[in-house]
């Protein structure tokens, strides 16, 4: 079963960049629930954050798996991945933007995590039965 993290929590965030690539192995189910925790932001600011697959780590195509919509407050946002119909598919990968604008530091500052927890099949079944 994975639980694990694309985004460590606690990191900080400010410029644009890449996570580590995350290795799914055998999972049981192919569906994921991405949790992204902003803890810390200041104003006047925009975080674009999207999810990307491989199947062998290096290559990441390009277009990502999925994308959340353009955050700019802190707070807890799911997302689920399915990705049932994408076998090949090994790695991920989150890719972050960030903009600032206004007065202050021009300096964008996110804290945040992104956490990945395989979905039970038995749950998806309930959910869908």
């Amino acid at each position: 079963m994975l639980d694990s993290f694309l985004i460590p929590a606690g990191t900080v965030i400010t410029a644009k960049g890449d996570s580590a690539p995350l290795e799914l192995g055998a999972l049981g189910s192919r569906v994921l629930l991405l949790t992204l925790r902003i803890t810390q932001i200041v104003e006047q600011e925009a975080l674009d954050l999207s999810v990307w697959g491989s199947a062998d780590g290096a290559a990441w195509g390009d277009k990502p798996l999925i994308a959340y919509p353009q955050k700019f407050y802190a707070g807890e946002h799911p997302l689920l991945l399915d990705l049932t119909a994408r076998p090949e598919v090994r790695f991920l990968r989150a890719h972050w933007e960030v903009n600032r604008w206004g007065r202050g530091s021009e300096t964008p500052m996110f804290e945040l995590e992104l956490a990945v927890r395989e979905v039970p099949k038995d749950v998806l079944e309930r959910v869908r039965g």
